[in-house]
């Protein structure tokens, strides 16, 4: 079996496991071997982010419903306001680190009107969870970003 075929093979059988950090992992070294990935290929590789960010999306929620219901100064919301900076900590660096792959490896190798589409959404979705979390002119930034990406021009197709 072909290095590519082994690599989407693993990613398969962590999403099977549930293990979805490894599954982005094998994604990750899919995209870097620079080929336009295949139908199934980018569902492994949007499900594979999606799990990831999606419980840090989460766990960021709650922490910042709880933050709130605390009284300012109590050692539970300072200890709250650390853990929820944590978190969004990971959230940024899983979103850049995403926003990278596919500026990098995704979007310069897509062939296809529909890969480009995919991958320009999943651009604007990256950029909006960055949105959701930040302040200020990183918001702002990572709002307009995501718009950006939503609204992008798909070049017309040559047809010989």
């Amino acid at each position: 079996m072909e290095e590519r075929g082994k690599v989407v093979c693993m990613a398969k059988l962590a999403e099977q496991a549930g293990r979805y950090d490894d599954m982005v992992d094998f994604m990750k070294k899919l995209a870097r071997m620079d080929v336009d990935m295949s139908v199934e290929e980018r569902h492994l590789f949007s499900v594979g982010f999606k799990n990831t960010i999606g419980a840090r999306r989460a766990s960021w929620r709650i922490l910042s419903s709880l933050e709130q219901k605390v009284a300012a100064g109590e050692q539970a919301g300072r200890m709250i306001s650390v853990y929820r900076t944590k978190v969004e900590d990971e959230l940024r660096m899983v979103c850049n680190e995403i926003l990278s792959i596919i500026a990098i490896h995704c979007l310069p190798l897509a062939n296809a009107g529909e890969n480009v589409v995919f991958f320009h959404k999943m651009k604007g979705d990256y950029y909006r969870y960055l949105a959701e979390f930040s302040t200020g002119v990183e918001k702002k930034s990572a709002a307009d970003q995501s718009l950006m990406a939503y609204q992008a021009r798909i070049p017309p197709l040559t047809i010989f």
